[in-house]
């Protein structure tokens, strides 16, 4: 397992059981009551760890490499899945996936985007970051669910669009602004979660949804701490403080109202158990499916925009 910076004394711990499992029984120490032991003080270390994690802390576990992704979360959620490729405009982008599924007995449509799990993946899926044809594929999918009257569910896990030139050229801009206006139109259930980073316009193009989820140690904010450092104080030393002042956690956004639900994790994190979290998600998705589908499609809208118009007049008359 990848560990991350403050999880060595954690990493020493495990270290040493595996150690201690790969010892014959010869030996004079029982070594079974000697594991048991050690489980337990590392169970207790790892339970008092991720019980005061720190906002930069938190954006490490977002961003941890084995972390459940997009495709994960479709393997084991739908069924039939048909993914949908291109924007009809420029061509595919493999940042942002797509399609047609059965989620539980409905049909639905999901987009997302994925990271890749190793170097070649992540160069094929440009770690996470789509340009403007991603965008335009998932305005076409959305429009798609809205015709057959399907809901959507989206994922994200992205640190942003992609900032290069030739995005640029083609209009990333317009392109999220476009992406964020159709999910404020559409005429179906449109539900969100970020599992793992949600950066900037590229992830709000996804999540500006009827009901907008976090898992417990996601990330959601309108740049990322070291961008935020270099801007701010010109400094990569100040990251962990620019964590600290963008609320980009999962509870300080639920406090502020701008999600409507915390989605807890397995005890050290989603990549410790990727099924329990995977099922989770998919648990609190077909609840508020259920719900949703009691609404019209006009009210469905009308909340939608309401919700969003809403935001930030908390204290206002």
């Amino acid at each position: 397992m990848h560990f991350l910076d403050f999880e060595k004394p954690i990493a020493e711990l495990e270290g040493k059981i595996e150690e201690l499992r790969h010892l014959t029984d010869d030996s004079e120490v029982n070594i079974q009551e000697e594991v048991q032991k050690l489980q337990a003080k590392a169970e207790r270390l790892l339970r008092q760890t991720y019980a005061r994690l720190t906002p930069w802390q938190k954006t490490q576990v977002a961003r941890h490499p084995e972390r459940p992704h997009f495709g994960d979360y479709i393997s084991r959620l739908v069924d039939d899945f048909q993914p949908l490729a291109g924007d009809r405009v420029y061509g595919e982008d493999s940042a942002i996936q797509g399609g047609l599924a059965r989620f539980r007995g409905y049909s639905s449509v999901w987009i997302g985007q994925e990271k890749g799990h190793d170097t070649a993946t992540r160069v094929r899926h440009n770690f996470g970051m789509a340009r403007p044809e991603g965008y335009r594929k998932a305005q076409r999918l959305m429009r798609l669910a809205e015709r057959f009257q399907v809901p959507v569910f989206t994922l994200v896990d992205t640190p942003g669009a992609y900032p290069g030139v030739g995005a640029e050229e083609r209009g990333q801009a317009e392109a999220i602004a476009r992406s964020i206006e159709t999910c404020l139109d559409v005429k179906v259930p449109l539900i969100s979660v970020i599992i793992g980073e949600g950066g900037s316009g590229g992830a709000i193009a996804l999540a500006s949804a009827n009901s907008v989820y976090m898992l417990e140690h996601s990330v959601y904010s309108v740049i990322s701490p070291e961008g935020c450092a270099s801007i701010l104080w010109r400094s990569g030393e100040h990251t962990k403080d620019a964590a600290e002042q963008l609320k980009l956690t999962a509870q300080d956004l639920h406090k502020l109202q701008v999600i409507d639900q915390v989605i807890e994790e397995p005890l050290g994190g989603a990549h410790r158990d990727k099924v329990a979290t995977i099922d989770s998600v998919g648990d609190v998705l077909e609840g508020e499916l259920h719900r949703l589908r009691g609404f019209t499609g006009g009210a469905l809208q009308r909340k939608r925009r309401d919700k969003y118009l809403e935001m930030g007049q908390v204290g206002l008359s």
